[in-house]
């Protein structure tokens, strides 16, 4: 199976697009969405329906259940509640409900989709340390598990060897954000996994910055949402 792996396109539908243009281009069998599609960006309604056609796994993320209530503003940080009470007021009735169904975990095969950590999906864990990548491969039994949430890409075998991947071993994979990225790369991120292969890899795409920039200031929403971009932070 050669799956494409997306996360974290909060609203970016510029992004969004190009990665997919590039996930075309390299022959997936399947995509599959680990959430927060919605949130900090302003194209929310936009980023459903593109992800909807051409996903064919998606579970949720904190931004999403925040979106329809089942996660409090209060939640997020001074930016993020801003986001996430404008979000709220953008969405067509149809994608809130489609938001609220979502589960926040699943599995394809030999591997675990999940927004944020293995660990207690429902509480959205920050996996962002050798110690707690560790941690994470006590709780789930395939052999692979494909997060998003910090929006920073990584391969992690058990072996310590962050960087790269080890043929042969478990792994987790963070795929990073496609909207929102935060390793000071500021290139969209997808991770490609080819089970058959047993090979992964992240995958970088520019895109038009300038022009998500510039929606984000045209709906209000707060500057700093659109300077960061630029910076990859």
């Amino acid at each position: 199976m050669r799956l494409a792996i997306i996360s974290d396109i909060h609203g970016n539908i510029e992004a969004l697009q190009q990665v997919l243009i590039r996930i075309r281009n390299e022959g997936v069998d399947s995509i599959a969405c680990l959430g927060d599609i919605v949130g900090y960006g302003p194209f929310p309604n936009e980023c459903i329906d593109l992800v909807r056609t051409e996903c064919s796994t998606i579970i949720g993320g904190n931004h999403d259940a925040g979106a329809v209530g089942t996660v409090s503003s209060g939640e997020f940080n001074k930016e993020g509640k801003i986001a996430i009470e404008w979000t709220r007021t953008q969405l067509t009735p149809e994608n809130r409900q489609w938001l609220m169904d979502l589960f926040v975990s699943t599995s394809v095969g030999e591997v675990t989709l999940v927004h944020a950590s293995p660990e207690e999906p429902e509480k959205w864990h920050y996996v962002s340390t050798w110690q707690l990548y560790e941690r994470s491969f006590k709780h789930f039994e395939t052999r692979f598990c494909c997060i998003g949430h910090t929006h920073i890409p990584a391969i992690v075998s058990p072996d310590r060897s962050i960087r790269g991947y080890v043929k042969g071993q478990r792994h987790i994979i963070n795929c990073g954000s496609v909207g929102q990225p935060r390793d000071g790369d500021p290139r969209a991120s997808f991770a490609l996994l080819d089970t058959d292969e047993d090979s992964a890899s992240i995958i970088r795409v520019p895109y038009d910055i300038a022009k998500t920039a510039d929606a984000i200031r045209a709906a209000g929403l707060p500057e700093f949402l659109a300077k960061r971009l630029s910076f990859g932070i």
